[in-house]
């Protein structure tokens, strides 16, 4: 017997709330993604603000909740098992969707599951491509994460073998952004100038990539630094800052360390197959060269499709549904939020 799982994800600026059905042979198919996103709300101050993100989770959660019941033509009482995200995230942000959660749970006297953001990014591709294998590796590249993680169960274990040091790869594109008078977030108008200008032209500094750094930690903040001395330097002597030359030659830099880095983990793992997931993994030059290296190297390689990839509530419905198939024990209606959730806890 099938079994409906509902999902929620409040951990930052977007209100997501997922349907997806749990079959009997552990498969998951997706009913409904339905997402309000505050971003614009944050743009203005070139980052987002955790009061209103907080604030605008209050104001999405049922409408969001609403459309999704509509999408997938099902109704609460439909419901077998909800899952939050529990951690990591803002705090604020993220109490929202856990109170939300509980309050559905009490009400259908549903099983709940508090679950890890992190994780749902691995676990929304079994959405797109069919369950993983095991063991596989993954790349977590988001506005607050930079990870590698081998996966060997993404209901139950989880390993991380490498992090970045410093900056994520999301923010460092929000930050060079801002040097380039582009508009937040920086991920979107910084690929589309980079299509146009040549990463070749600038040969910024590849962060974490010497012989005594750690092998598959990352640091992007040298990066950033960089891009901004550059820029500053060619305002100083008044040329004309080459804005999608510049962008490009920071995302080749980005987009080769993070491939060089994941390709080299699953080599001397003897991983077959790699995951990118996350914000940035929507990003045109990370797949592309990401495709072509795992080719090389005999790889296979699986990407969510874009709008999978980045905070969604389909992605902790999924998770939800392969933590309740995995047998684990609920949460307690008493759950609270972790924002600092290491990812080796996949639910609470």
């Amino acid at each position: 017997m099938s079994r409906i799982v509902l999902g929620i994800e409040s951990s930052c600026d977007e209100t997501g709330v997922g349907l997806v059905r749990l079959h009997e042979d552990g498969t998951v198919e997706l009913l409904a993604d339905e997402v309000a996103s505050s971003v614009e709300q944050h743009a203005r101050f070139g980052g987002v603000v955790p009061e209103v993100a907080s604030r605008a989770h209050l104001e999405a959660m049922t409408p969001t909740a609403e459309r999704a019941f509509a999408t997938a033509g099902l109704t609460l009482s439909d419901v077998d098992a909800i899952a939050v995200t529990a951690g990591p995230g803002l705090a604020g942000a993220l109490l929202v969707g856990v109170a939300a959660a509980k309050a559905y749970a009490a009400a259908l006297d549903v099983p709940l599951f508090g679950v890890n953001h992190l994780a749902g990014h691995i676990a929304v591709d079994t959405l797109q491509h069919g369950p993983l294998p095991s063991p596989c590796l993954a790349l977590l590249v988001s506005g607050g994460h930079t990870q590698l993680l081998r996966v060997d169960d993404v209901a139950t274990t989880i390993t991380e073998i490498g992090s970045t040091v410093d900056d994520a790869a999301g923010e460092a594109y929000d930050k060079v952004a801002r040097v380039l008078d582009l508009p937040y977030p920086g991920g979107p108008p910084i690929d589309a100038a980079a299509r146009r200008g040549d990463p070749a032209a600038i040969a910024f500094p590849r962060g974490m990539t010497g012989p005594r750094d750690a092998a598959f930690d990352f640091s992007f903040s040298g990066l950033k630094t960089a891009v901004a001395r550059w820029v500053e330097g060619a305002e100083r002597r008044g040329e004309t800052v080459p804005v999608d030359d510049v962008a490009a030659s920071f995302q080749e830099a980005v987009a080769d360390v993070l491939t060089a880095k994941a390709i080299r983990a699953a080599r001397e793992a003897g991983i077959g197959t790699l995951v990118i997931s996350g914000g940035v993994a929507a990003n045109s030059r990370l797949s592309t060269l990401a495709a072509q290296r795992c080719a090389e190297a005999g790889i296979e390689l699986r990407v969510p499709r874009p709008r999978l990839c980045t905070d969604n509530g389909a992605m902790i419905a999924a998770l939800g549904a392969h933590v309740l198939a995995a047998g684990v024990r609920p949460s307690a209606l008493d759950l609270s939020a972790d924002p600092s959730l290491p990812v080796s806890t996949i639910s609470i």
